[in-house]
């Protein structure tokens, strides 16, 4: 028994030895796999026509294979994953949705609150610094004075405004709590919105699912709206689930961090605030001595 060439090893010719009894000759096996066959004969050093065992040829008809496995492998045109249909059934249905759920304004200050996403955490810190000031300006001027300055902040204003009015530290410091409480209910509606989307997308990605199926057998003599049919199911899938994941609920998580620092933060103007309506009492106090 001869030894193959192309740095094989005598393995593969001791399984077309003992495979000999049971070989078929090439030539019978068709002229496309016989003339592949022929050169593979001829690279692991086998003559033209030998007889090689089952396992063998085989092992040629698989490498055979192998381009058109390849070119399975093409890249994807991406213009396939796009369906009109599948869109407008997942984000139509999802928008119609959100409007069944919500009010308008609710609605608006959803989209508003996008441009909110990539601004950085609310800091107190400007605002207290600016409350310091303001303290200095009443022990000096007395509470009247603070009524001309510029603040820009509405709850700070609120606060002031109130001090100015001779309210009572307690009546300042429910306002700043109060405020700030409604801030947070409105932050609440906007983030009950973007959950809405987030719970709606893939509904709707299943209800494209089961329209595109229902499609697909009512088409089933004709074959070439399976596909079309075929692809609005999956598609639709797809959609619902890119909507809700990398969309809906990366907009829910911001949203709850920035509210939950700006809810934390705007507390800690309370007290700062509070300290202003005892100054004027305090003026009085010292004018009259």
């Amino acid at each position: 028994m001869g030894v193959p060439v192309c740095g094989e090893r005598a393995g593969i010719a001791a399984i077309a030895g003992s495979d000999g009894a049971g070989g078929k000759d090439l030539p019978g096996r068709g002229s496309g796999f016989a003339a592949f066959a022929g050169q593979a004969c001829a690279c692991r050093g086998f003559p033209p026509g030998a007889r090689i065992g089952p396992a063998l040829a085989k092992h040629m008809r698989m490498n055979s294979a192998a381009p058109a496995d390849l070119a399975a492998l093409a890249p994807l045109d991406a213009s396939v994953l796009l369906d009109p249909l599948a869109l407008a059934i997942v984000f139509g249905g999802t928008a119609a949705s959100v409007l069944l759920r919500h009010r308008l304004a609710d609605v608006g200050r959803g989209l508003v609150a996008l441009k909110t996403m990539l601004r950085r955490p609310f800091d107190s810190a400007p605002l207290i610094t600016q409350a310091g000031s303001l303290e200095k300006i009443a022990k000096r001027h007395g509470l009247l004075a603070l009524d001309r300055s510029v603040i820009e902040d509405p709850d700070m204003a609120a606060a002031v405004a109130a001090a100015v009015d001779g309210a009572s530290p307690s009546e300042i410091d429910a306002i700043v709590r109060d405020r700030a409480a409604s801030r947070a209910e409105r932050h609440r509606a906007v983030i009950e919105l973007w959950s809405g989307v987030a719970e709606a997308a893939p509904a709707m990605g299943l209800i494209g699912t089961i329209l595109g199926l229902v499609r697909m057998f009512a088409a089933m003599d004709n074959p070439d709206r399976i596909g079309a049919a075929m692809a609005v199911a999956l598609l639709a899938t797809l959609y619902g689930a890119l909507l809700a994941n990398l969309v809906a609920m990366p907009i829910v998580a911001r949203l709850k961090r920035l509210a939950r620092v700006e809810a934390t933060e705007r507390l800690r103007l309370a007290a700062p605030l509070a300290r202003l309506a005892t100054l004027e009492r305090a003026r009085k106090r010292e004018l009259a001595a």
